[in-house]
């Protein structure tokens, strides 16, 4: 997926629309005097314990926690970072070990043993937040520590995709002395262990990342502090961008301010686009009695028109999505064109008919004011107009930020609701087991057994992903009659920056989190 040599990953960035062309010199590491590189985004962190996030908080994470495994720049699956070594030690992949890098230590000084890494994960199934990433771990039975440098993680069953599991950042590694073994931390301060340590934090405001003197692993630092600026709005960030106030751009642009920048007239500034495997997803809660019921479910999967919010919310910035395994991945299907095909009035009038449905639906449409960029309402207006406009449908539209949206839809609170989903790992997997079984990321239990018990086990005992498209295409085939998840659209990636700044191009890992050590000033041209 990567290549050091040329400027551009081919398979995660596909298109560089830039004011400047060729890879420019980079800095070794920015000088005092030229002070922090400021990064604005759109996606603040929901909390500073990695215990309880399953989220785009992890964008922090990755930046001032460690984890056993990680994605060096070059890497397309997981490579030790924490760790020395890693690897399973049978063949049925229930066992894998894993040995530490000698004399590691938290920013703080205090050391990460083996008994820190069992810790960190045991503490995740004990505390067990709802919505949280504890549902990452069903195919952990246990972990041990051996000795101060060797962990054991048995599973339950076999389990290829373990690795993947354990580079994520829900399983960063924190220090036992400063996290409880049963509750969440409460105040605002991290110790980790990576590349950074944060030396300020302002809830919603700024998150002031500076060099960690005692960090070992696989970065290579091009920088010596960051600076993430959390904005509400992307018209505000981008003012920003080129006021000269940030240096870097990334998740929460909107579709306009996109197209303003891939002006040339933008001067000053560069945009780099790549592919992307984000999704906008919409999740009907069983809970509710209308959106319990398969026929609106169906019907409304049978009214919404994914090509015309493409272009007329986003302006062709995302492409509709009709799996909700996206493009790009082994397992990706179009079961829902397959089965709907086009916007069709009268087949959703037939799927309510014929279970005696024929008054107009009401349903509450629930969306994430700060979360997924500006579009958000619009997209949910438009989804509103669609439905009505069909005369089958009455919508109510509801609103909330972030931090209490989350709540709510993990009570089950919402009747419909919004949701995004940047991938935990690169595998058709992450984009079926999160949203499936009694304890998922939705917070609305999914009983589907064919997938939980069947499908996704035997999908998981191949190391070879190539080799797991029948699974994942029956999987998806099950998701589309229960029409419980509705795909909208899949996401491109976006890196804006001041002509000064290289690294956008390969400061994505797999799973689109920032890797703030590739970000750097230019020094030549």
């Amino acid at each position: 997926m990567f290549n050091r040599n040329r400027c551009l990953r081919p398979a995660m960035v596909t298109a560089a629309l830039s004011l400047v062309t060729g890879c420019s010199v980079l800095s070794p590491g920015g000088s005092a005097d030229e002070g922090p590189i400021v990064v604005g985004t759109t996606s603040a962190p929901s909390t500073l314990d990695p215990a309880a996030s399953w989220d785009g908080s992890w964008e922090l994470y990755r930046n001032i926690f460690q984890t056993l495994l990680a994605y060096p720049n070059g890497a397309t699956t997981p490579q030790p970072d924490a760790a020395e070594s890693c690897k399973f030690t049978d063949t049925d992949y229930r066992t894998y070990r894993c040995q530490l890098r000698p004399g590691m230590k938290f920013a703080d000084g205090d050391a990460l043993d083996a008994r820190a890494v069992k810790h960190s994960i045991d503490r995740i199934r004990t505390i067990s937040v709802d919505g949280g990433p504890a549902g990452l771990l069903g195919s952990l039975d246990s972990v041990r520590a051996v000795g101060d440098r060797e962990v054991v993680f048995q599973l339950n069953k076999p389990d290829a995709t373990f690795p993947f599991v354990l580079a994520t950042p829900a399983m960063s590694i924190v220090d036992p002395n400063d996290y409880p073994a049963s509750s969440l931390r409460k105040d605002n301060k991290v110790f980790g262990s990576g590349p950074y340590t944060l030396r300020s934090y302002e809830d919603g405001r700024k998150a002031e990342l500076v060099k960690n003197d005692r960090y070992q692993g696989f970065a290579e630092r091009r920088n010596d502090a960051v600076t993430i600026r959390y904005f509400q709005d992307s018209a505000t960030m981008v003012k920003a961008l080129r006021d000269g106030q940030i240096d870097v751009t990334y998740r929460g642009m909107a579709a306009d301010d996109i197209i303003s920048l891939q002006r040339r007239d933008s001067k000053g500034l560069q945009l780099v686009e790549g592919v992307g495997t984000d999704i906008s997803y919409l999740v009907f809660n069983p809970k509710d009695p209308w959106a319990a019921k398969p026929a609106v479910r169906r019907a409304v999967a049978q009214i919404v028109d994914r090509a015309a919010i493409a272009h007329h919310v986003y302006e062709d910035t995302v492409d509709p999505l009709y799996s909700m395994v996206p493009k790009g991945l082994t397992g990706h299907t179009t079961g829902f064109f397959d089965n709907f095909g086009d916007p069709n009035v009268a087949k959703a009038r037939k799927f309510l008919t014929d279970e005696g449905i024929t008054q107009k639906v009401p349903l509450t449409f629930w969306y994430t004011t700060d979360r997924y960029g500006s579009e958000t309402a619009k997209e949910f207006q438009e989804l509103k107009r669609q439905l009505e406009d069909s005369g089958l449908f009455t919508i109510t539209l509801k609103s909330r930020p972030w931090k209490t949206y989350v709540v709510g839809y993990q009570k089950g609170e919402y009747p419909v609701f919004g949701r995004g989903w940047f991938p935990d790992f690169p595998d058709a997997d992450n984009f079926i087991a999160p949203f499936v079984g009694q304890k998922n990321a939705l917070g609305t239990p999914y009983a589907e057994p064919r997938i939980t018990k069947v499908l996704l086990p035997e999908s998981r005992r191949e190391s070879d992903r190539a080799n797991v498209i029948k699974q994942f295409e029956e999987a998806q085939r099950i998701l589309v009659n229960d029409a419980r998840l509705l795909p909208l659209w899949q996401g491109k990636q976006y890196v804006a920056a001041n002509n000064d700044i290289s690294g956008g191009e390969r400061a994505l890992d797999p799973s689109t989190i920032m890797m703030m050590w590739e970000l750097s000033r230019k020094t030549s041209w």
